[in-house]
């Protein structure tokens, strides 16, 4: 059994998994603000792993988005619209000594990672050698992966695996698709993503348009990507595809005729938590 952690832009959980039946047996969910100070972020992640009253000892799978420093437990966040108080912070020796019971050890993921390897594991994505993960919540996070193993380079790969680090008609990504962009082009205070899509869903177009022209784009950027890295699967993730009726269908038409299975993370919550605990394990 394995205690890990699962960090995101609007909620923290913590759970007791076992990786070898990739089964989560306790969960702990937590709200979580992205734009809080450092004390206020880290207060909350300590508090919800702390209740989850793990055995102590052992080593935590922490899942958590880029930019992070995930061999020395650093956070990098710079410039993406969240996390920002945390720049230059040890969270690996916060979390050592402020979650109890103590563990001896802590071993960060990148948390699209983390999403791919519990597909992988039990998911989607089994008996695929390649393939390419992709998250779409907060921001857009990616995988791809070999064997097994996410790649941070080679034919198709972005750079570092990382597709927020492209751009698309001259435009970051994660500004044409993710919560943030969705919302912002929407521009209705008070409305979340999954308003927009019921009311895309009502017959509203401009709602429909808007979720349709950013997730179109992401399937015009990733095409030639999927051809290129010889995926045979791509398996999507993270809070938007609660709206998959809407999503599916706009991806499938920006990847046109690509030869790729696309298909909707199978796992939904739990991936990040079993992919946490398989690299814990690892």
């Amino acid at each position: 059994m394995r205690a890990v952690l699962d960090i995101g832009g609007t909620h923290v959980t913590a759970a007791l998994v076992d990786p070898a039946r990739a089964r989560v047996t306790r969960r702990v969910r937590r709200p979580l603000d992205a734009r809080g100070t450092a004390e206020q972020v880290l207060g909350a992640v300590v508090r919800c792993a702390t209740d989850l009253d793990a055995p102590p000892g052992g080593t935590w799978g922490v899942a958590v988005p880029g930019p992070f420093d995930y061999d020395k437990g650093v956070a990098r966040f710079e410039g993406v619209g969240k996390f920002a108080d945390l720049y230059g912070i040890d969270v690996g020796s916060v979390l050592l000594d402020g979650v109890w019971p103590r563990p001896t050890g802590v071993a960060f993921l990148n948390d699209a990672h983390a999403f791919a390897l519990g597909e992988q594991r039990a998911g989607a994505a089994r008996g695929h050698r390649r393939w390419i993960g992709v998250t779409l919540g907060t921001g857009v996070g990616s995988a791809f992966l070999a064997d097994g193993e996410p790649r941070g380079h080679g034919p198709g790969v972005p750079p570092q695996g990382r597709l927020d680090l492209v751009t698309v008609d001259g435009r970051p990504l994660e500004e044409v698709v993710s919560r943030r962009a969705v919302l912002a082009r929407y521009g209705a205070p008070g409305v979340d993503v999954r308003d927009v899509a019921a009311r895309a869903r009502a017959g509203e177009a401009r709602a429909y348009r808007i979720l349709d022209e950013a997730l179109t784009a992401l399937g015009r950027v990733l095409a030639p990507r999927v051809r290129d890295f010889g995926a045979t699967a791509l398996v999507v993730g993270g809070g938007l595809t609660g709206s998959w009726d809407l999503v599916g269908p706009a991806l499938r038409a920006g990847l046109r005729d690509t030869p790729v299975r696309l298909r909707v993370g199978a796992l939904g919550e739990d991936a990040g938590l079993v992919g946490a605990a398989v690299h814990a394990e690892r």
